[in-house]
């Protein structure tokens, strides 16, 4: 019998008011953070933290939620928990209807809102696994934003528990909730400094009993094709279409083994991820992603290369490709030290969880924190199928999670 009590129900009720509230970034917008509806659902956090008794709590000019459980004990280290508030781009996120299935009967699941939709268990093998759980999806429009408010939700549910349970021995434990991690930007460089802890955790990852500390180092580009215009009808010798020239960039990049939707496990990729112009000036947009630097250089040098050949193909055209870092690999840094992973395999365990550790195909803010000297690994959530009308969890790893992490914070004051 577990030594908590069961958190299902708060959990449930978080994920559902917190995904109902749209807080979607946009890598367009230069603004801090990206959308002013953000901020909707950090003022939501805000006032939650106020009526659970949370203390120091501030809303950042970056547009950050921090908090702190108060230590019961102090010599214990310090340890934060982090989670991001914003929802993917890459899907609508506005009108979220969250569905919960109740003891989860097994049988494909659809939405009232598509009918040509379903999730189903006899493609979904983790997801057949979960019958007599409460699932949580969306309505079929939307994706459900379990990535990251499942995050969210835990990270709260554990905090509420620890300030209602004042016997519970621990350290100091600080909260962050960001904003844009989804396009790239949710560590602010004021953050580690603000959030002040010996070491903290991402609960940002997917099924239950996984924990990562290796995740892919990662550049973005932009590429501006510049075109000579002409009326069609006279355009002979004259006109260089930039959109052909984007086409050849794209075409000589489209290689087996070069794309994300040929590559797996810990294969890198150059993804171009957005078109968009017209004949006399285009725009391409790319990730660069790979598990190793001279791997994710190379990406680099391709895609330069790419460029230099369709501006020599198209005389006349301008081609200029502009590459920027965004994050690197985790493991650089936590392999010199794996206290913060050791400590959560050992709080898996507590839990029946035996650890798995695989490479993230992606990033998180755990990555951007470790890299600025706050050793940072990534929990599991339990969130499936994400940045998609798919999109689904299981309460029931929701509480999962929130146990571990309460085993944490206590395993670490010893």
């Amino acid at each position: 019998m577990s030594r908590y009590p069961a958190f299902d129900r708060a959990l449930e009720s978080r994920l559902v008011a917190y995904c109902a509230i749209d807080s979607q970034s946009d890598e367009t917008s230069p603004s801090q953070p990206s959308t002013e509806i953000q901020l909707d659902m950090q003022r939501h956090l805000v006032a939650e933290l106020e009526r659970i008794g949370a203390a120091e709590i501030e809303l950042t000019p970056y547009g950050a939620v921090l908090a702190t459980v108060p230590a019961t004990d102090t010599a214990a280290p310090s340890i934060g928990f982090c989670a991001h508030v914003d929802t993917a781009p890459q899907f609508n996120a506005t009108g979220v209807k969250p569905r919960v299935h109740t003891a989860w009967d097994g049988t494909p699941i659809t939405y009232p809102d598509n009918p040509d939709l379903l999730l189903d268990p006899a493609k979904l093998p983790y997801l057949a696994a979960k019958s007599g759980d409460d699932i949580i999806t969306a309505s079929g429009l939307t994706l459900l934003g379990a990535d990251d408010k499942s995050g969210v939700a835990i990270i709260m549910t554990m905090a509420e528990h620890l300030l209602t349970t004042p016997d519970l021995k621990h350290g100091r434990v600080r909260l962050a909730f960001t904003p844009d991690e989804e396009i790239g930007r949710g560590v602010d460089d004021r953050l580690p400094a603000d959030f002040n802890v010996d070491f903290a955790f991402t609960l940002d990852g997917s099924r239950a009993g996984s924990i990562e500390f290796e995740s892919f180092s990662a550049d973005g580009a932009v590429v501006v094709v510049k075109g000579i215009s002409a009326h069609p009808g006279w355009a002979k010798n004259t006109l260089v279409n930039a959109l052909h020239v984007a086409a050849s960039i794209v075409t000589d990049l489209d290689v087996e083994g070069e794309t994300p939707e040929t590559t797996e496990g810990r294969e890198g990729f150059i993804h171009c991820y957005g078109m968009e112009g017209g004949s006399s000036d285009a725009t391409l947009k790319f990730i660069l992603r790979d598990f190793e630097l001279d791997g994710l250089e190379a990406r680099r040098t391709r895609l330069q290369e790419a460029c230099a050949k369709a501006e020599a193909d198209f005389p006349g055209a301008s081609v200029t490709c502009t590459i920027t870092k965004q994050y690197r690999n985790m493991r650089y840094w936590l392999e010199k030290d794996m206290t913060p992973v050791d400590l959560a395999r050992d709080a898996y365990r507590d839990e029946g969880f035996e650890p798995l550790s695989i490479p993230i195909r992606g990033g998180t803010d755990g990555s951007r924190l470790t890299e600025l000297g706050v050793p940072c690994p990534n929990l599991f959530t339990g969130m499936q199928q994400i940045h998609g009308p798919l999109e689904w969890i299981s309460v029931q790893d929701m509480a999962a999670a929130t146990r571990i992490c309460l085993n944490l914070v206590q395993r670490a004051a010893g």
